[in-house]
């Protein structure tokens, strides 16, 4: 099913780019630490060549991280973030037009990859954990990615690892992940980020049972919140714990074929963004999905 997408984004960015047919957007992790160990480069150089091959591979966006989001990753202090991430940055954007996002919750990571030429701030916490990162935002009209949570990484566990179904009371978790992205659009706006700027994440992994995963999997274009224009959406699904569980418990390095179709899956529902490892085979997937 389609959704009315912005035209291009970040609005107000020099680089920005269309969302119509959906567009990937690659993950680097300057991490040491985060789930899947194939997306973690630690040396700014090999950082560089790495995500240049996910630009040449059809990446138009490069989500750059200095802190793992995965369950029960420890906190990183901003200016170990910074020291990871900020080198990435400016020489990627020396040597290339591609949009660049930085994966944090924190204003002041978020204001030193601005300064060297970042475009987007993506946002898993939603604006909840730095309420100047929001301003920051409007301030710069960077684009802006806020997504769905119920708790912080470090006090989450795995998908398959839930005891039971997290609770998202009578209301489903479809009902409830829709009420939470409205607020937070809310949220944003009222700190004075244009709707424009702002593209929201249901948050797949994130405080929810693989059940409930494929749930808002499949309903996706039940998401836009109400009373405001339709809103695009941004999806990693990228060989999360929730894609092994129904492969039969595969390991992380053996879930590409099950996120390629869980990807194609959202582009189908209305996604506009899908953030993936794996560029190439991603692009390709899409190609054939919208054909010629």
């Amino acid at each position: 099913m389609s959704r009315d997408r912005l035209s291009c984004w970040p609005p107000q960015s020099p680089r920005s780019i269309e969302l119509d047919p959906p567009v990937v957007m690659g993950i680097l992790n300057t991490t040491p630490d985060s789930f899947h160990a194939g997306s973690r480069v630690l040396d700014p150089e090999a950082a560089l060549a790495h995500a240049l091959e996910m630009v040449d591979h059809g990446a138009r966006i490069i989500d750059i991280g200095g802190e793992s989001t995965r369950p029960g990753a420890d906190r990183i202090e901003a200016d170990e973030q910074i020291r990871r991430t900020q080198p990435v940055i400016k020489a990627l954007r020396a040597v290339s037009d591609v949009l660049i996002s930085i994966d944090t919750t924190s204003q002041v990571v978020a204001a030193a990859a601005l300064e060297v030429g970042a475009d987007i701030i993506n946002d898993v916490s939603g604006g909840e954990e730095d309420p100047g990162l929001l301003h920051l935002a409007a301030e710069s009209c960077a684009g802006l990615v806020l997504m769905h949570r119920t708790r912080p990484p470090d006090q989450d566990v795995y998908s398959h690892d839930h005891p039971a179904e997290p609770d998202f009371g009578s209301q489903g978790v479809v009902s409830a992940v829709r009420g939470s992205l409205e607020s937070m659009l809310s949220r944003a706006m009222e700190a004075g980020v244009s709707h424009g700027q702002i593209v929201l994440d249901p948050g797949f992994g994130f405080g929810k049972s693989v059940v409930q995963n494929f749930e808002l999997l499949r309903s996706l274009d039940s998401l836009d919140p109400r009373n405001l224009p339709p809103t695009p959406l941004l999806v990693g699904l990228s060989r999360k714990s929730f894609i092994g569980a129904v492969l039969g418990d595969r390991p992380v390095d053996e879930r590409l074929a099950g996120s390629v179709a869980a990807g194609l899956m959202a582009a189908q529902g209305g996604a506009s963004i899908i953030r993936t490892h794996d560029v190439l085979e991603t692009v390709d997937a899409l190609a054939i999905l919208h054909g010629p």
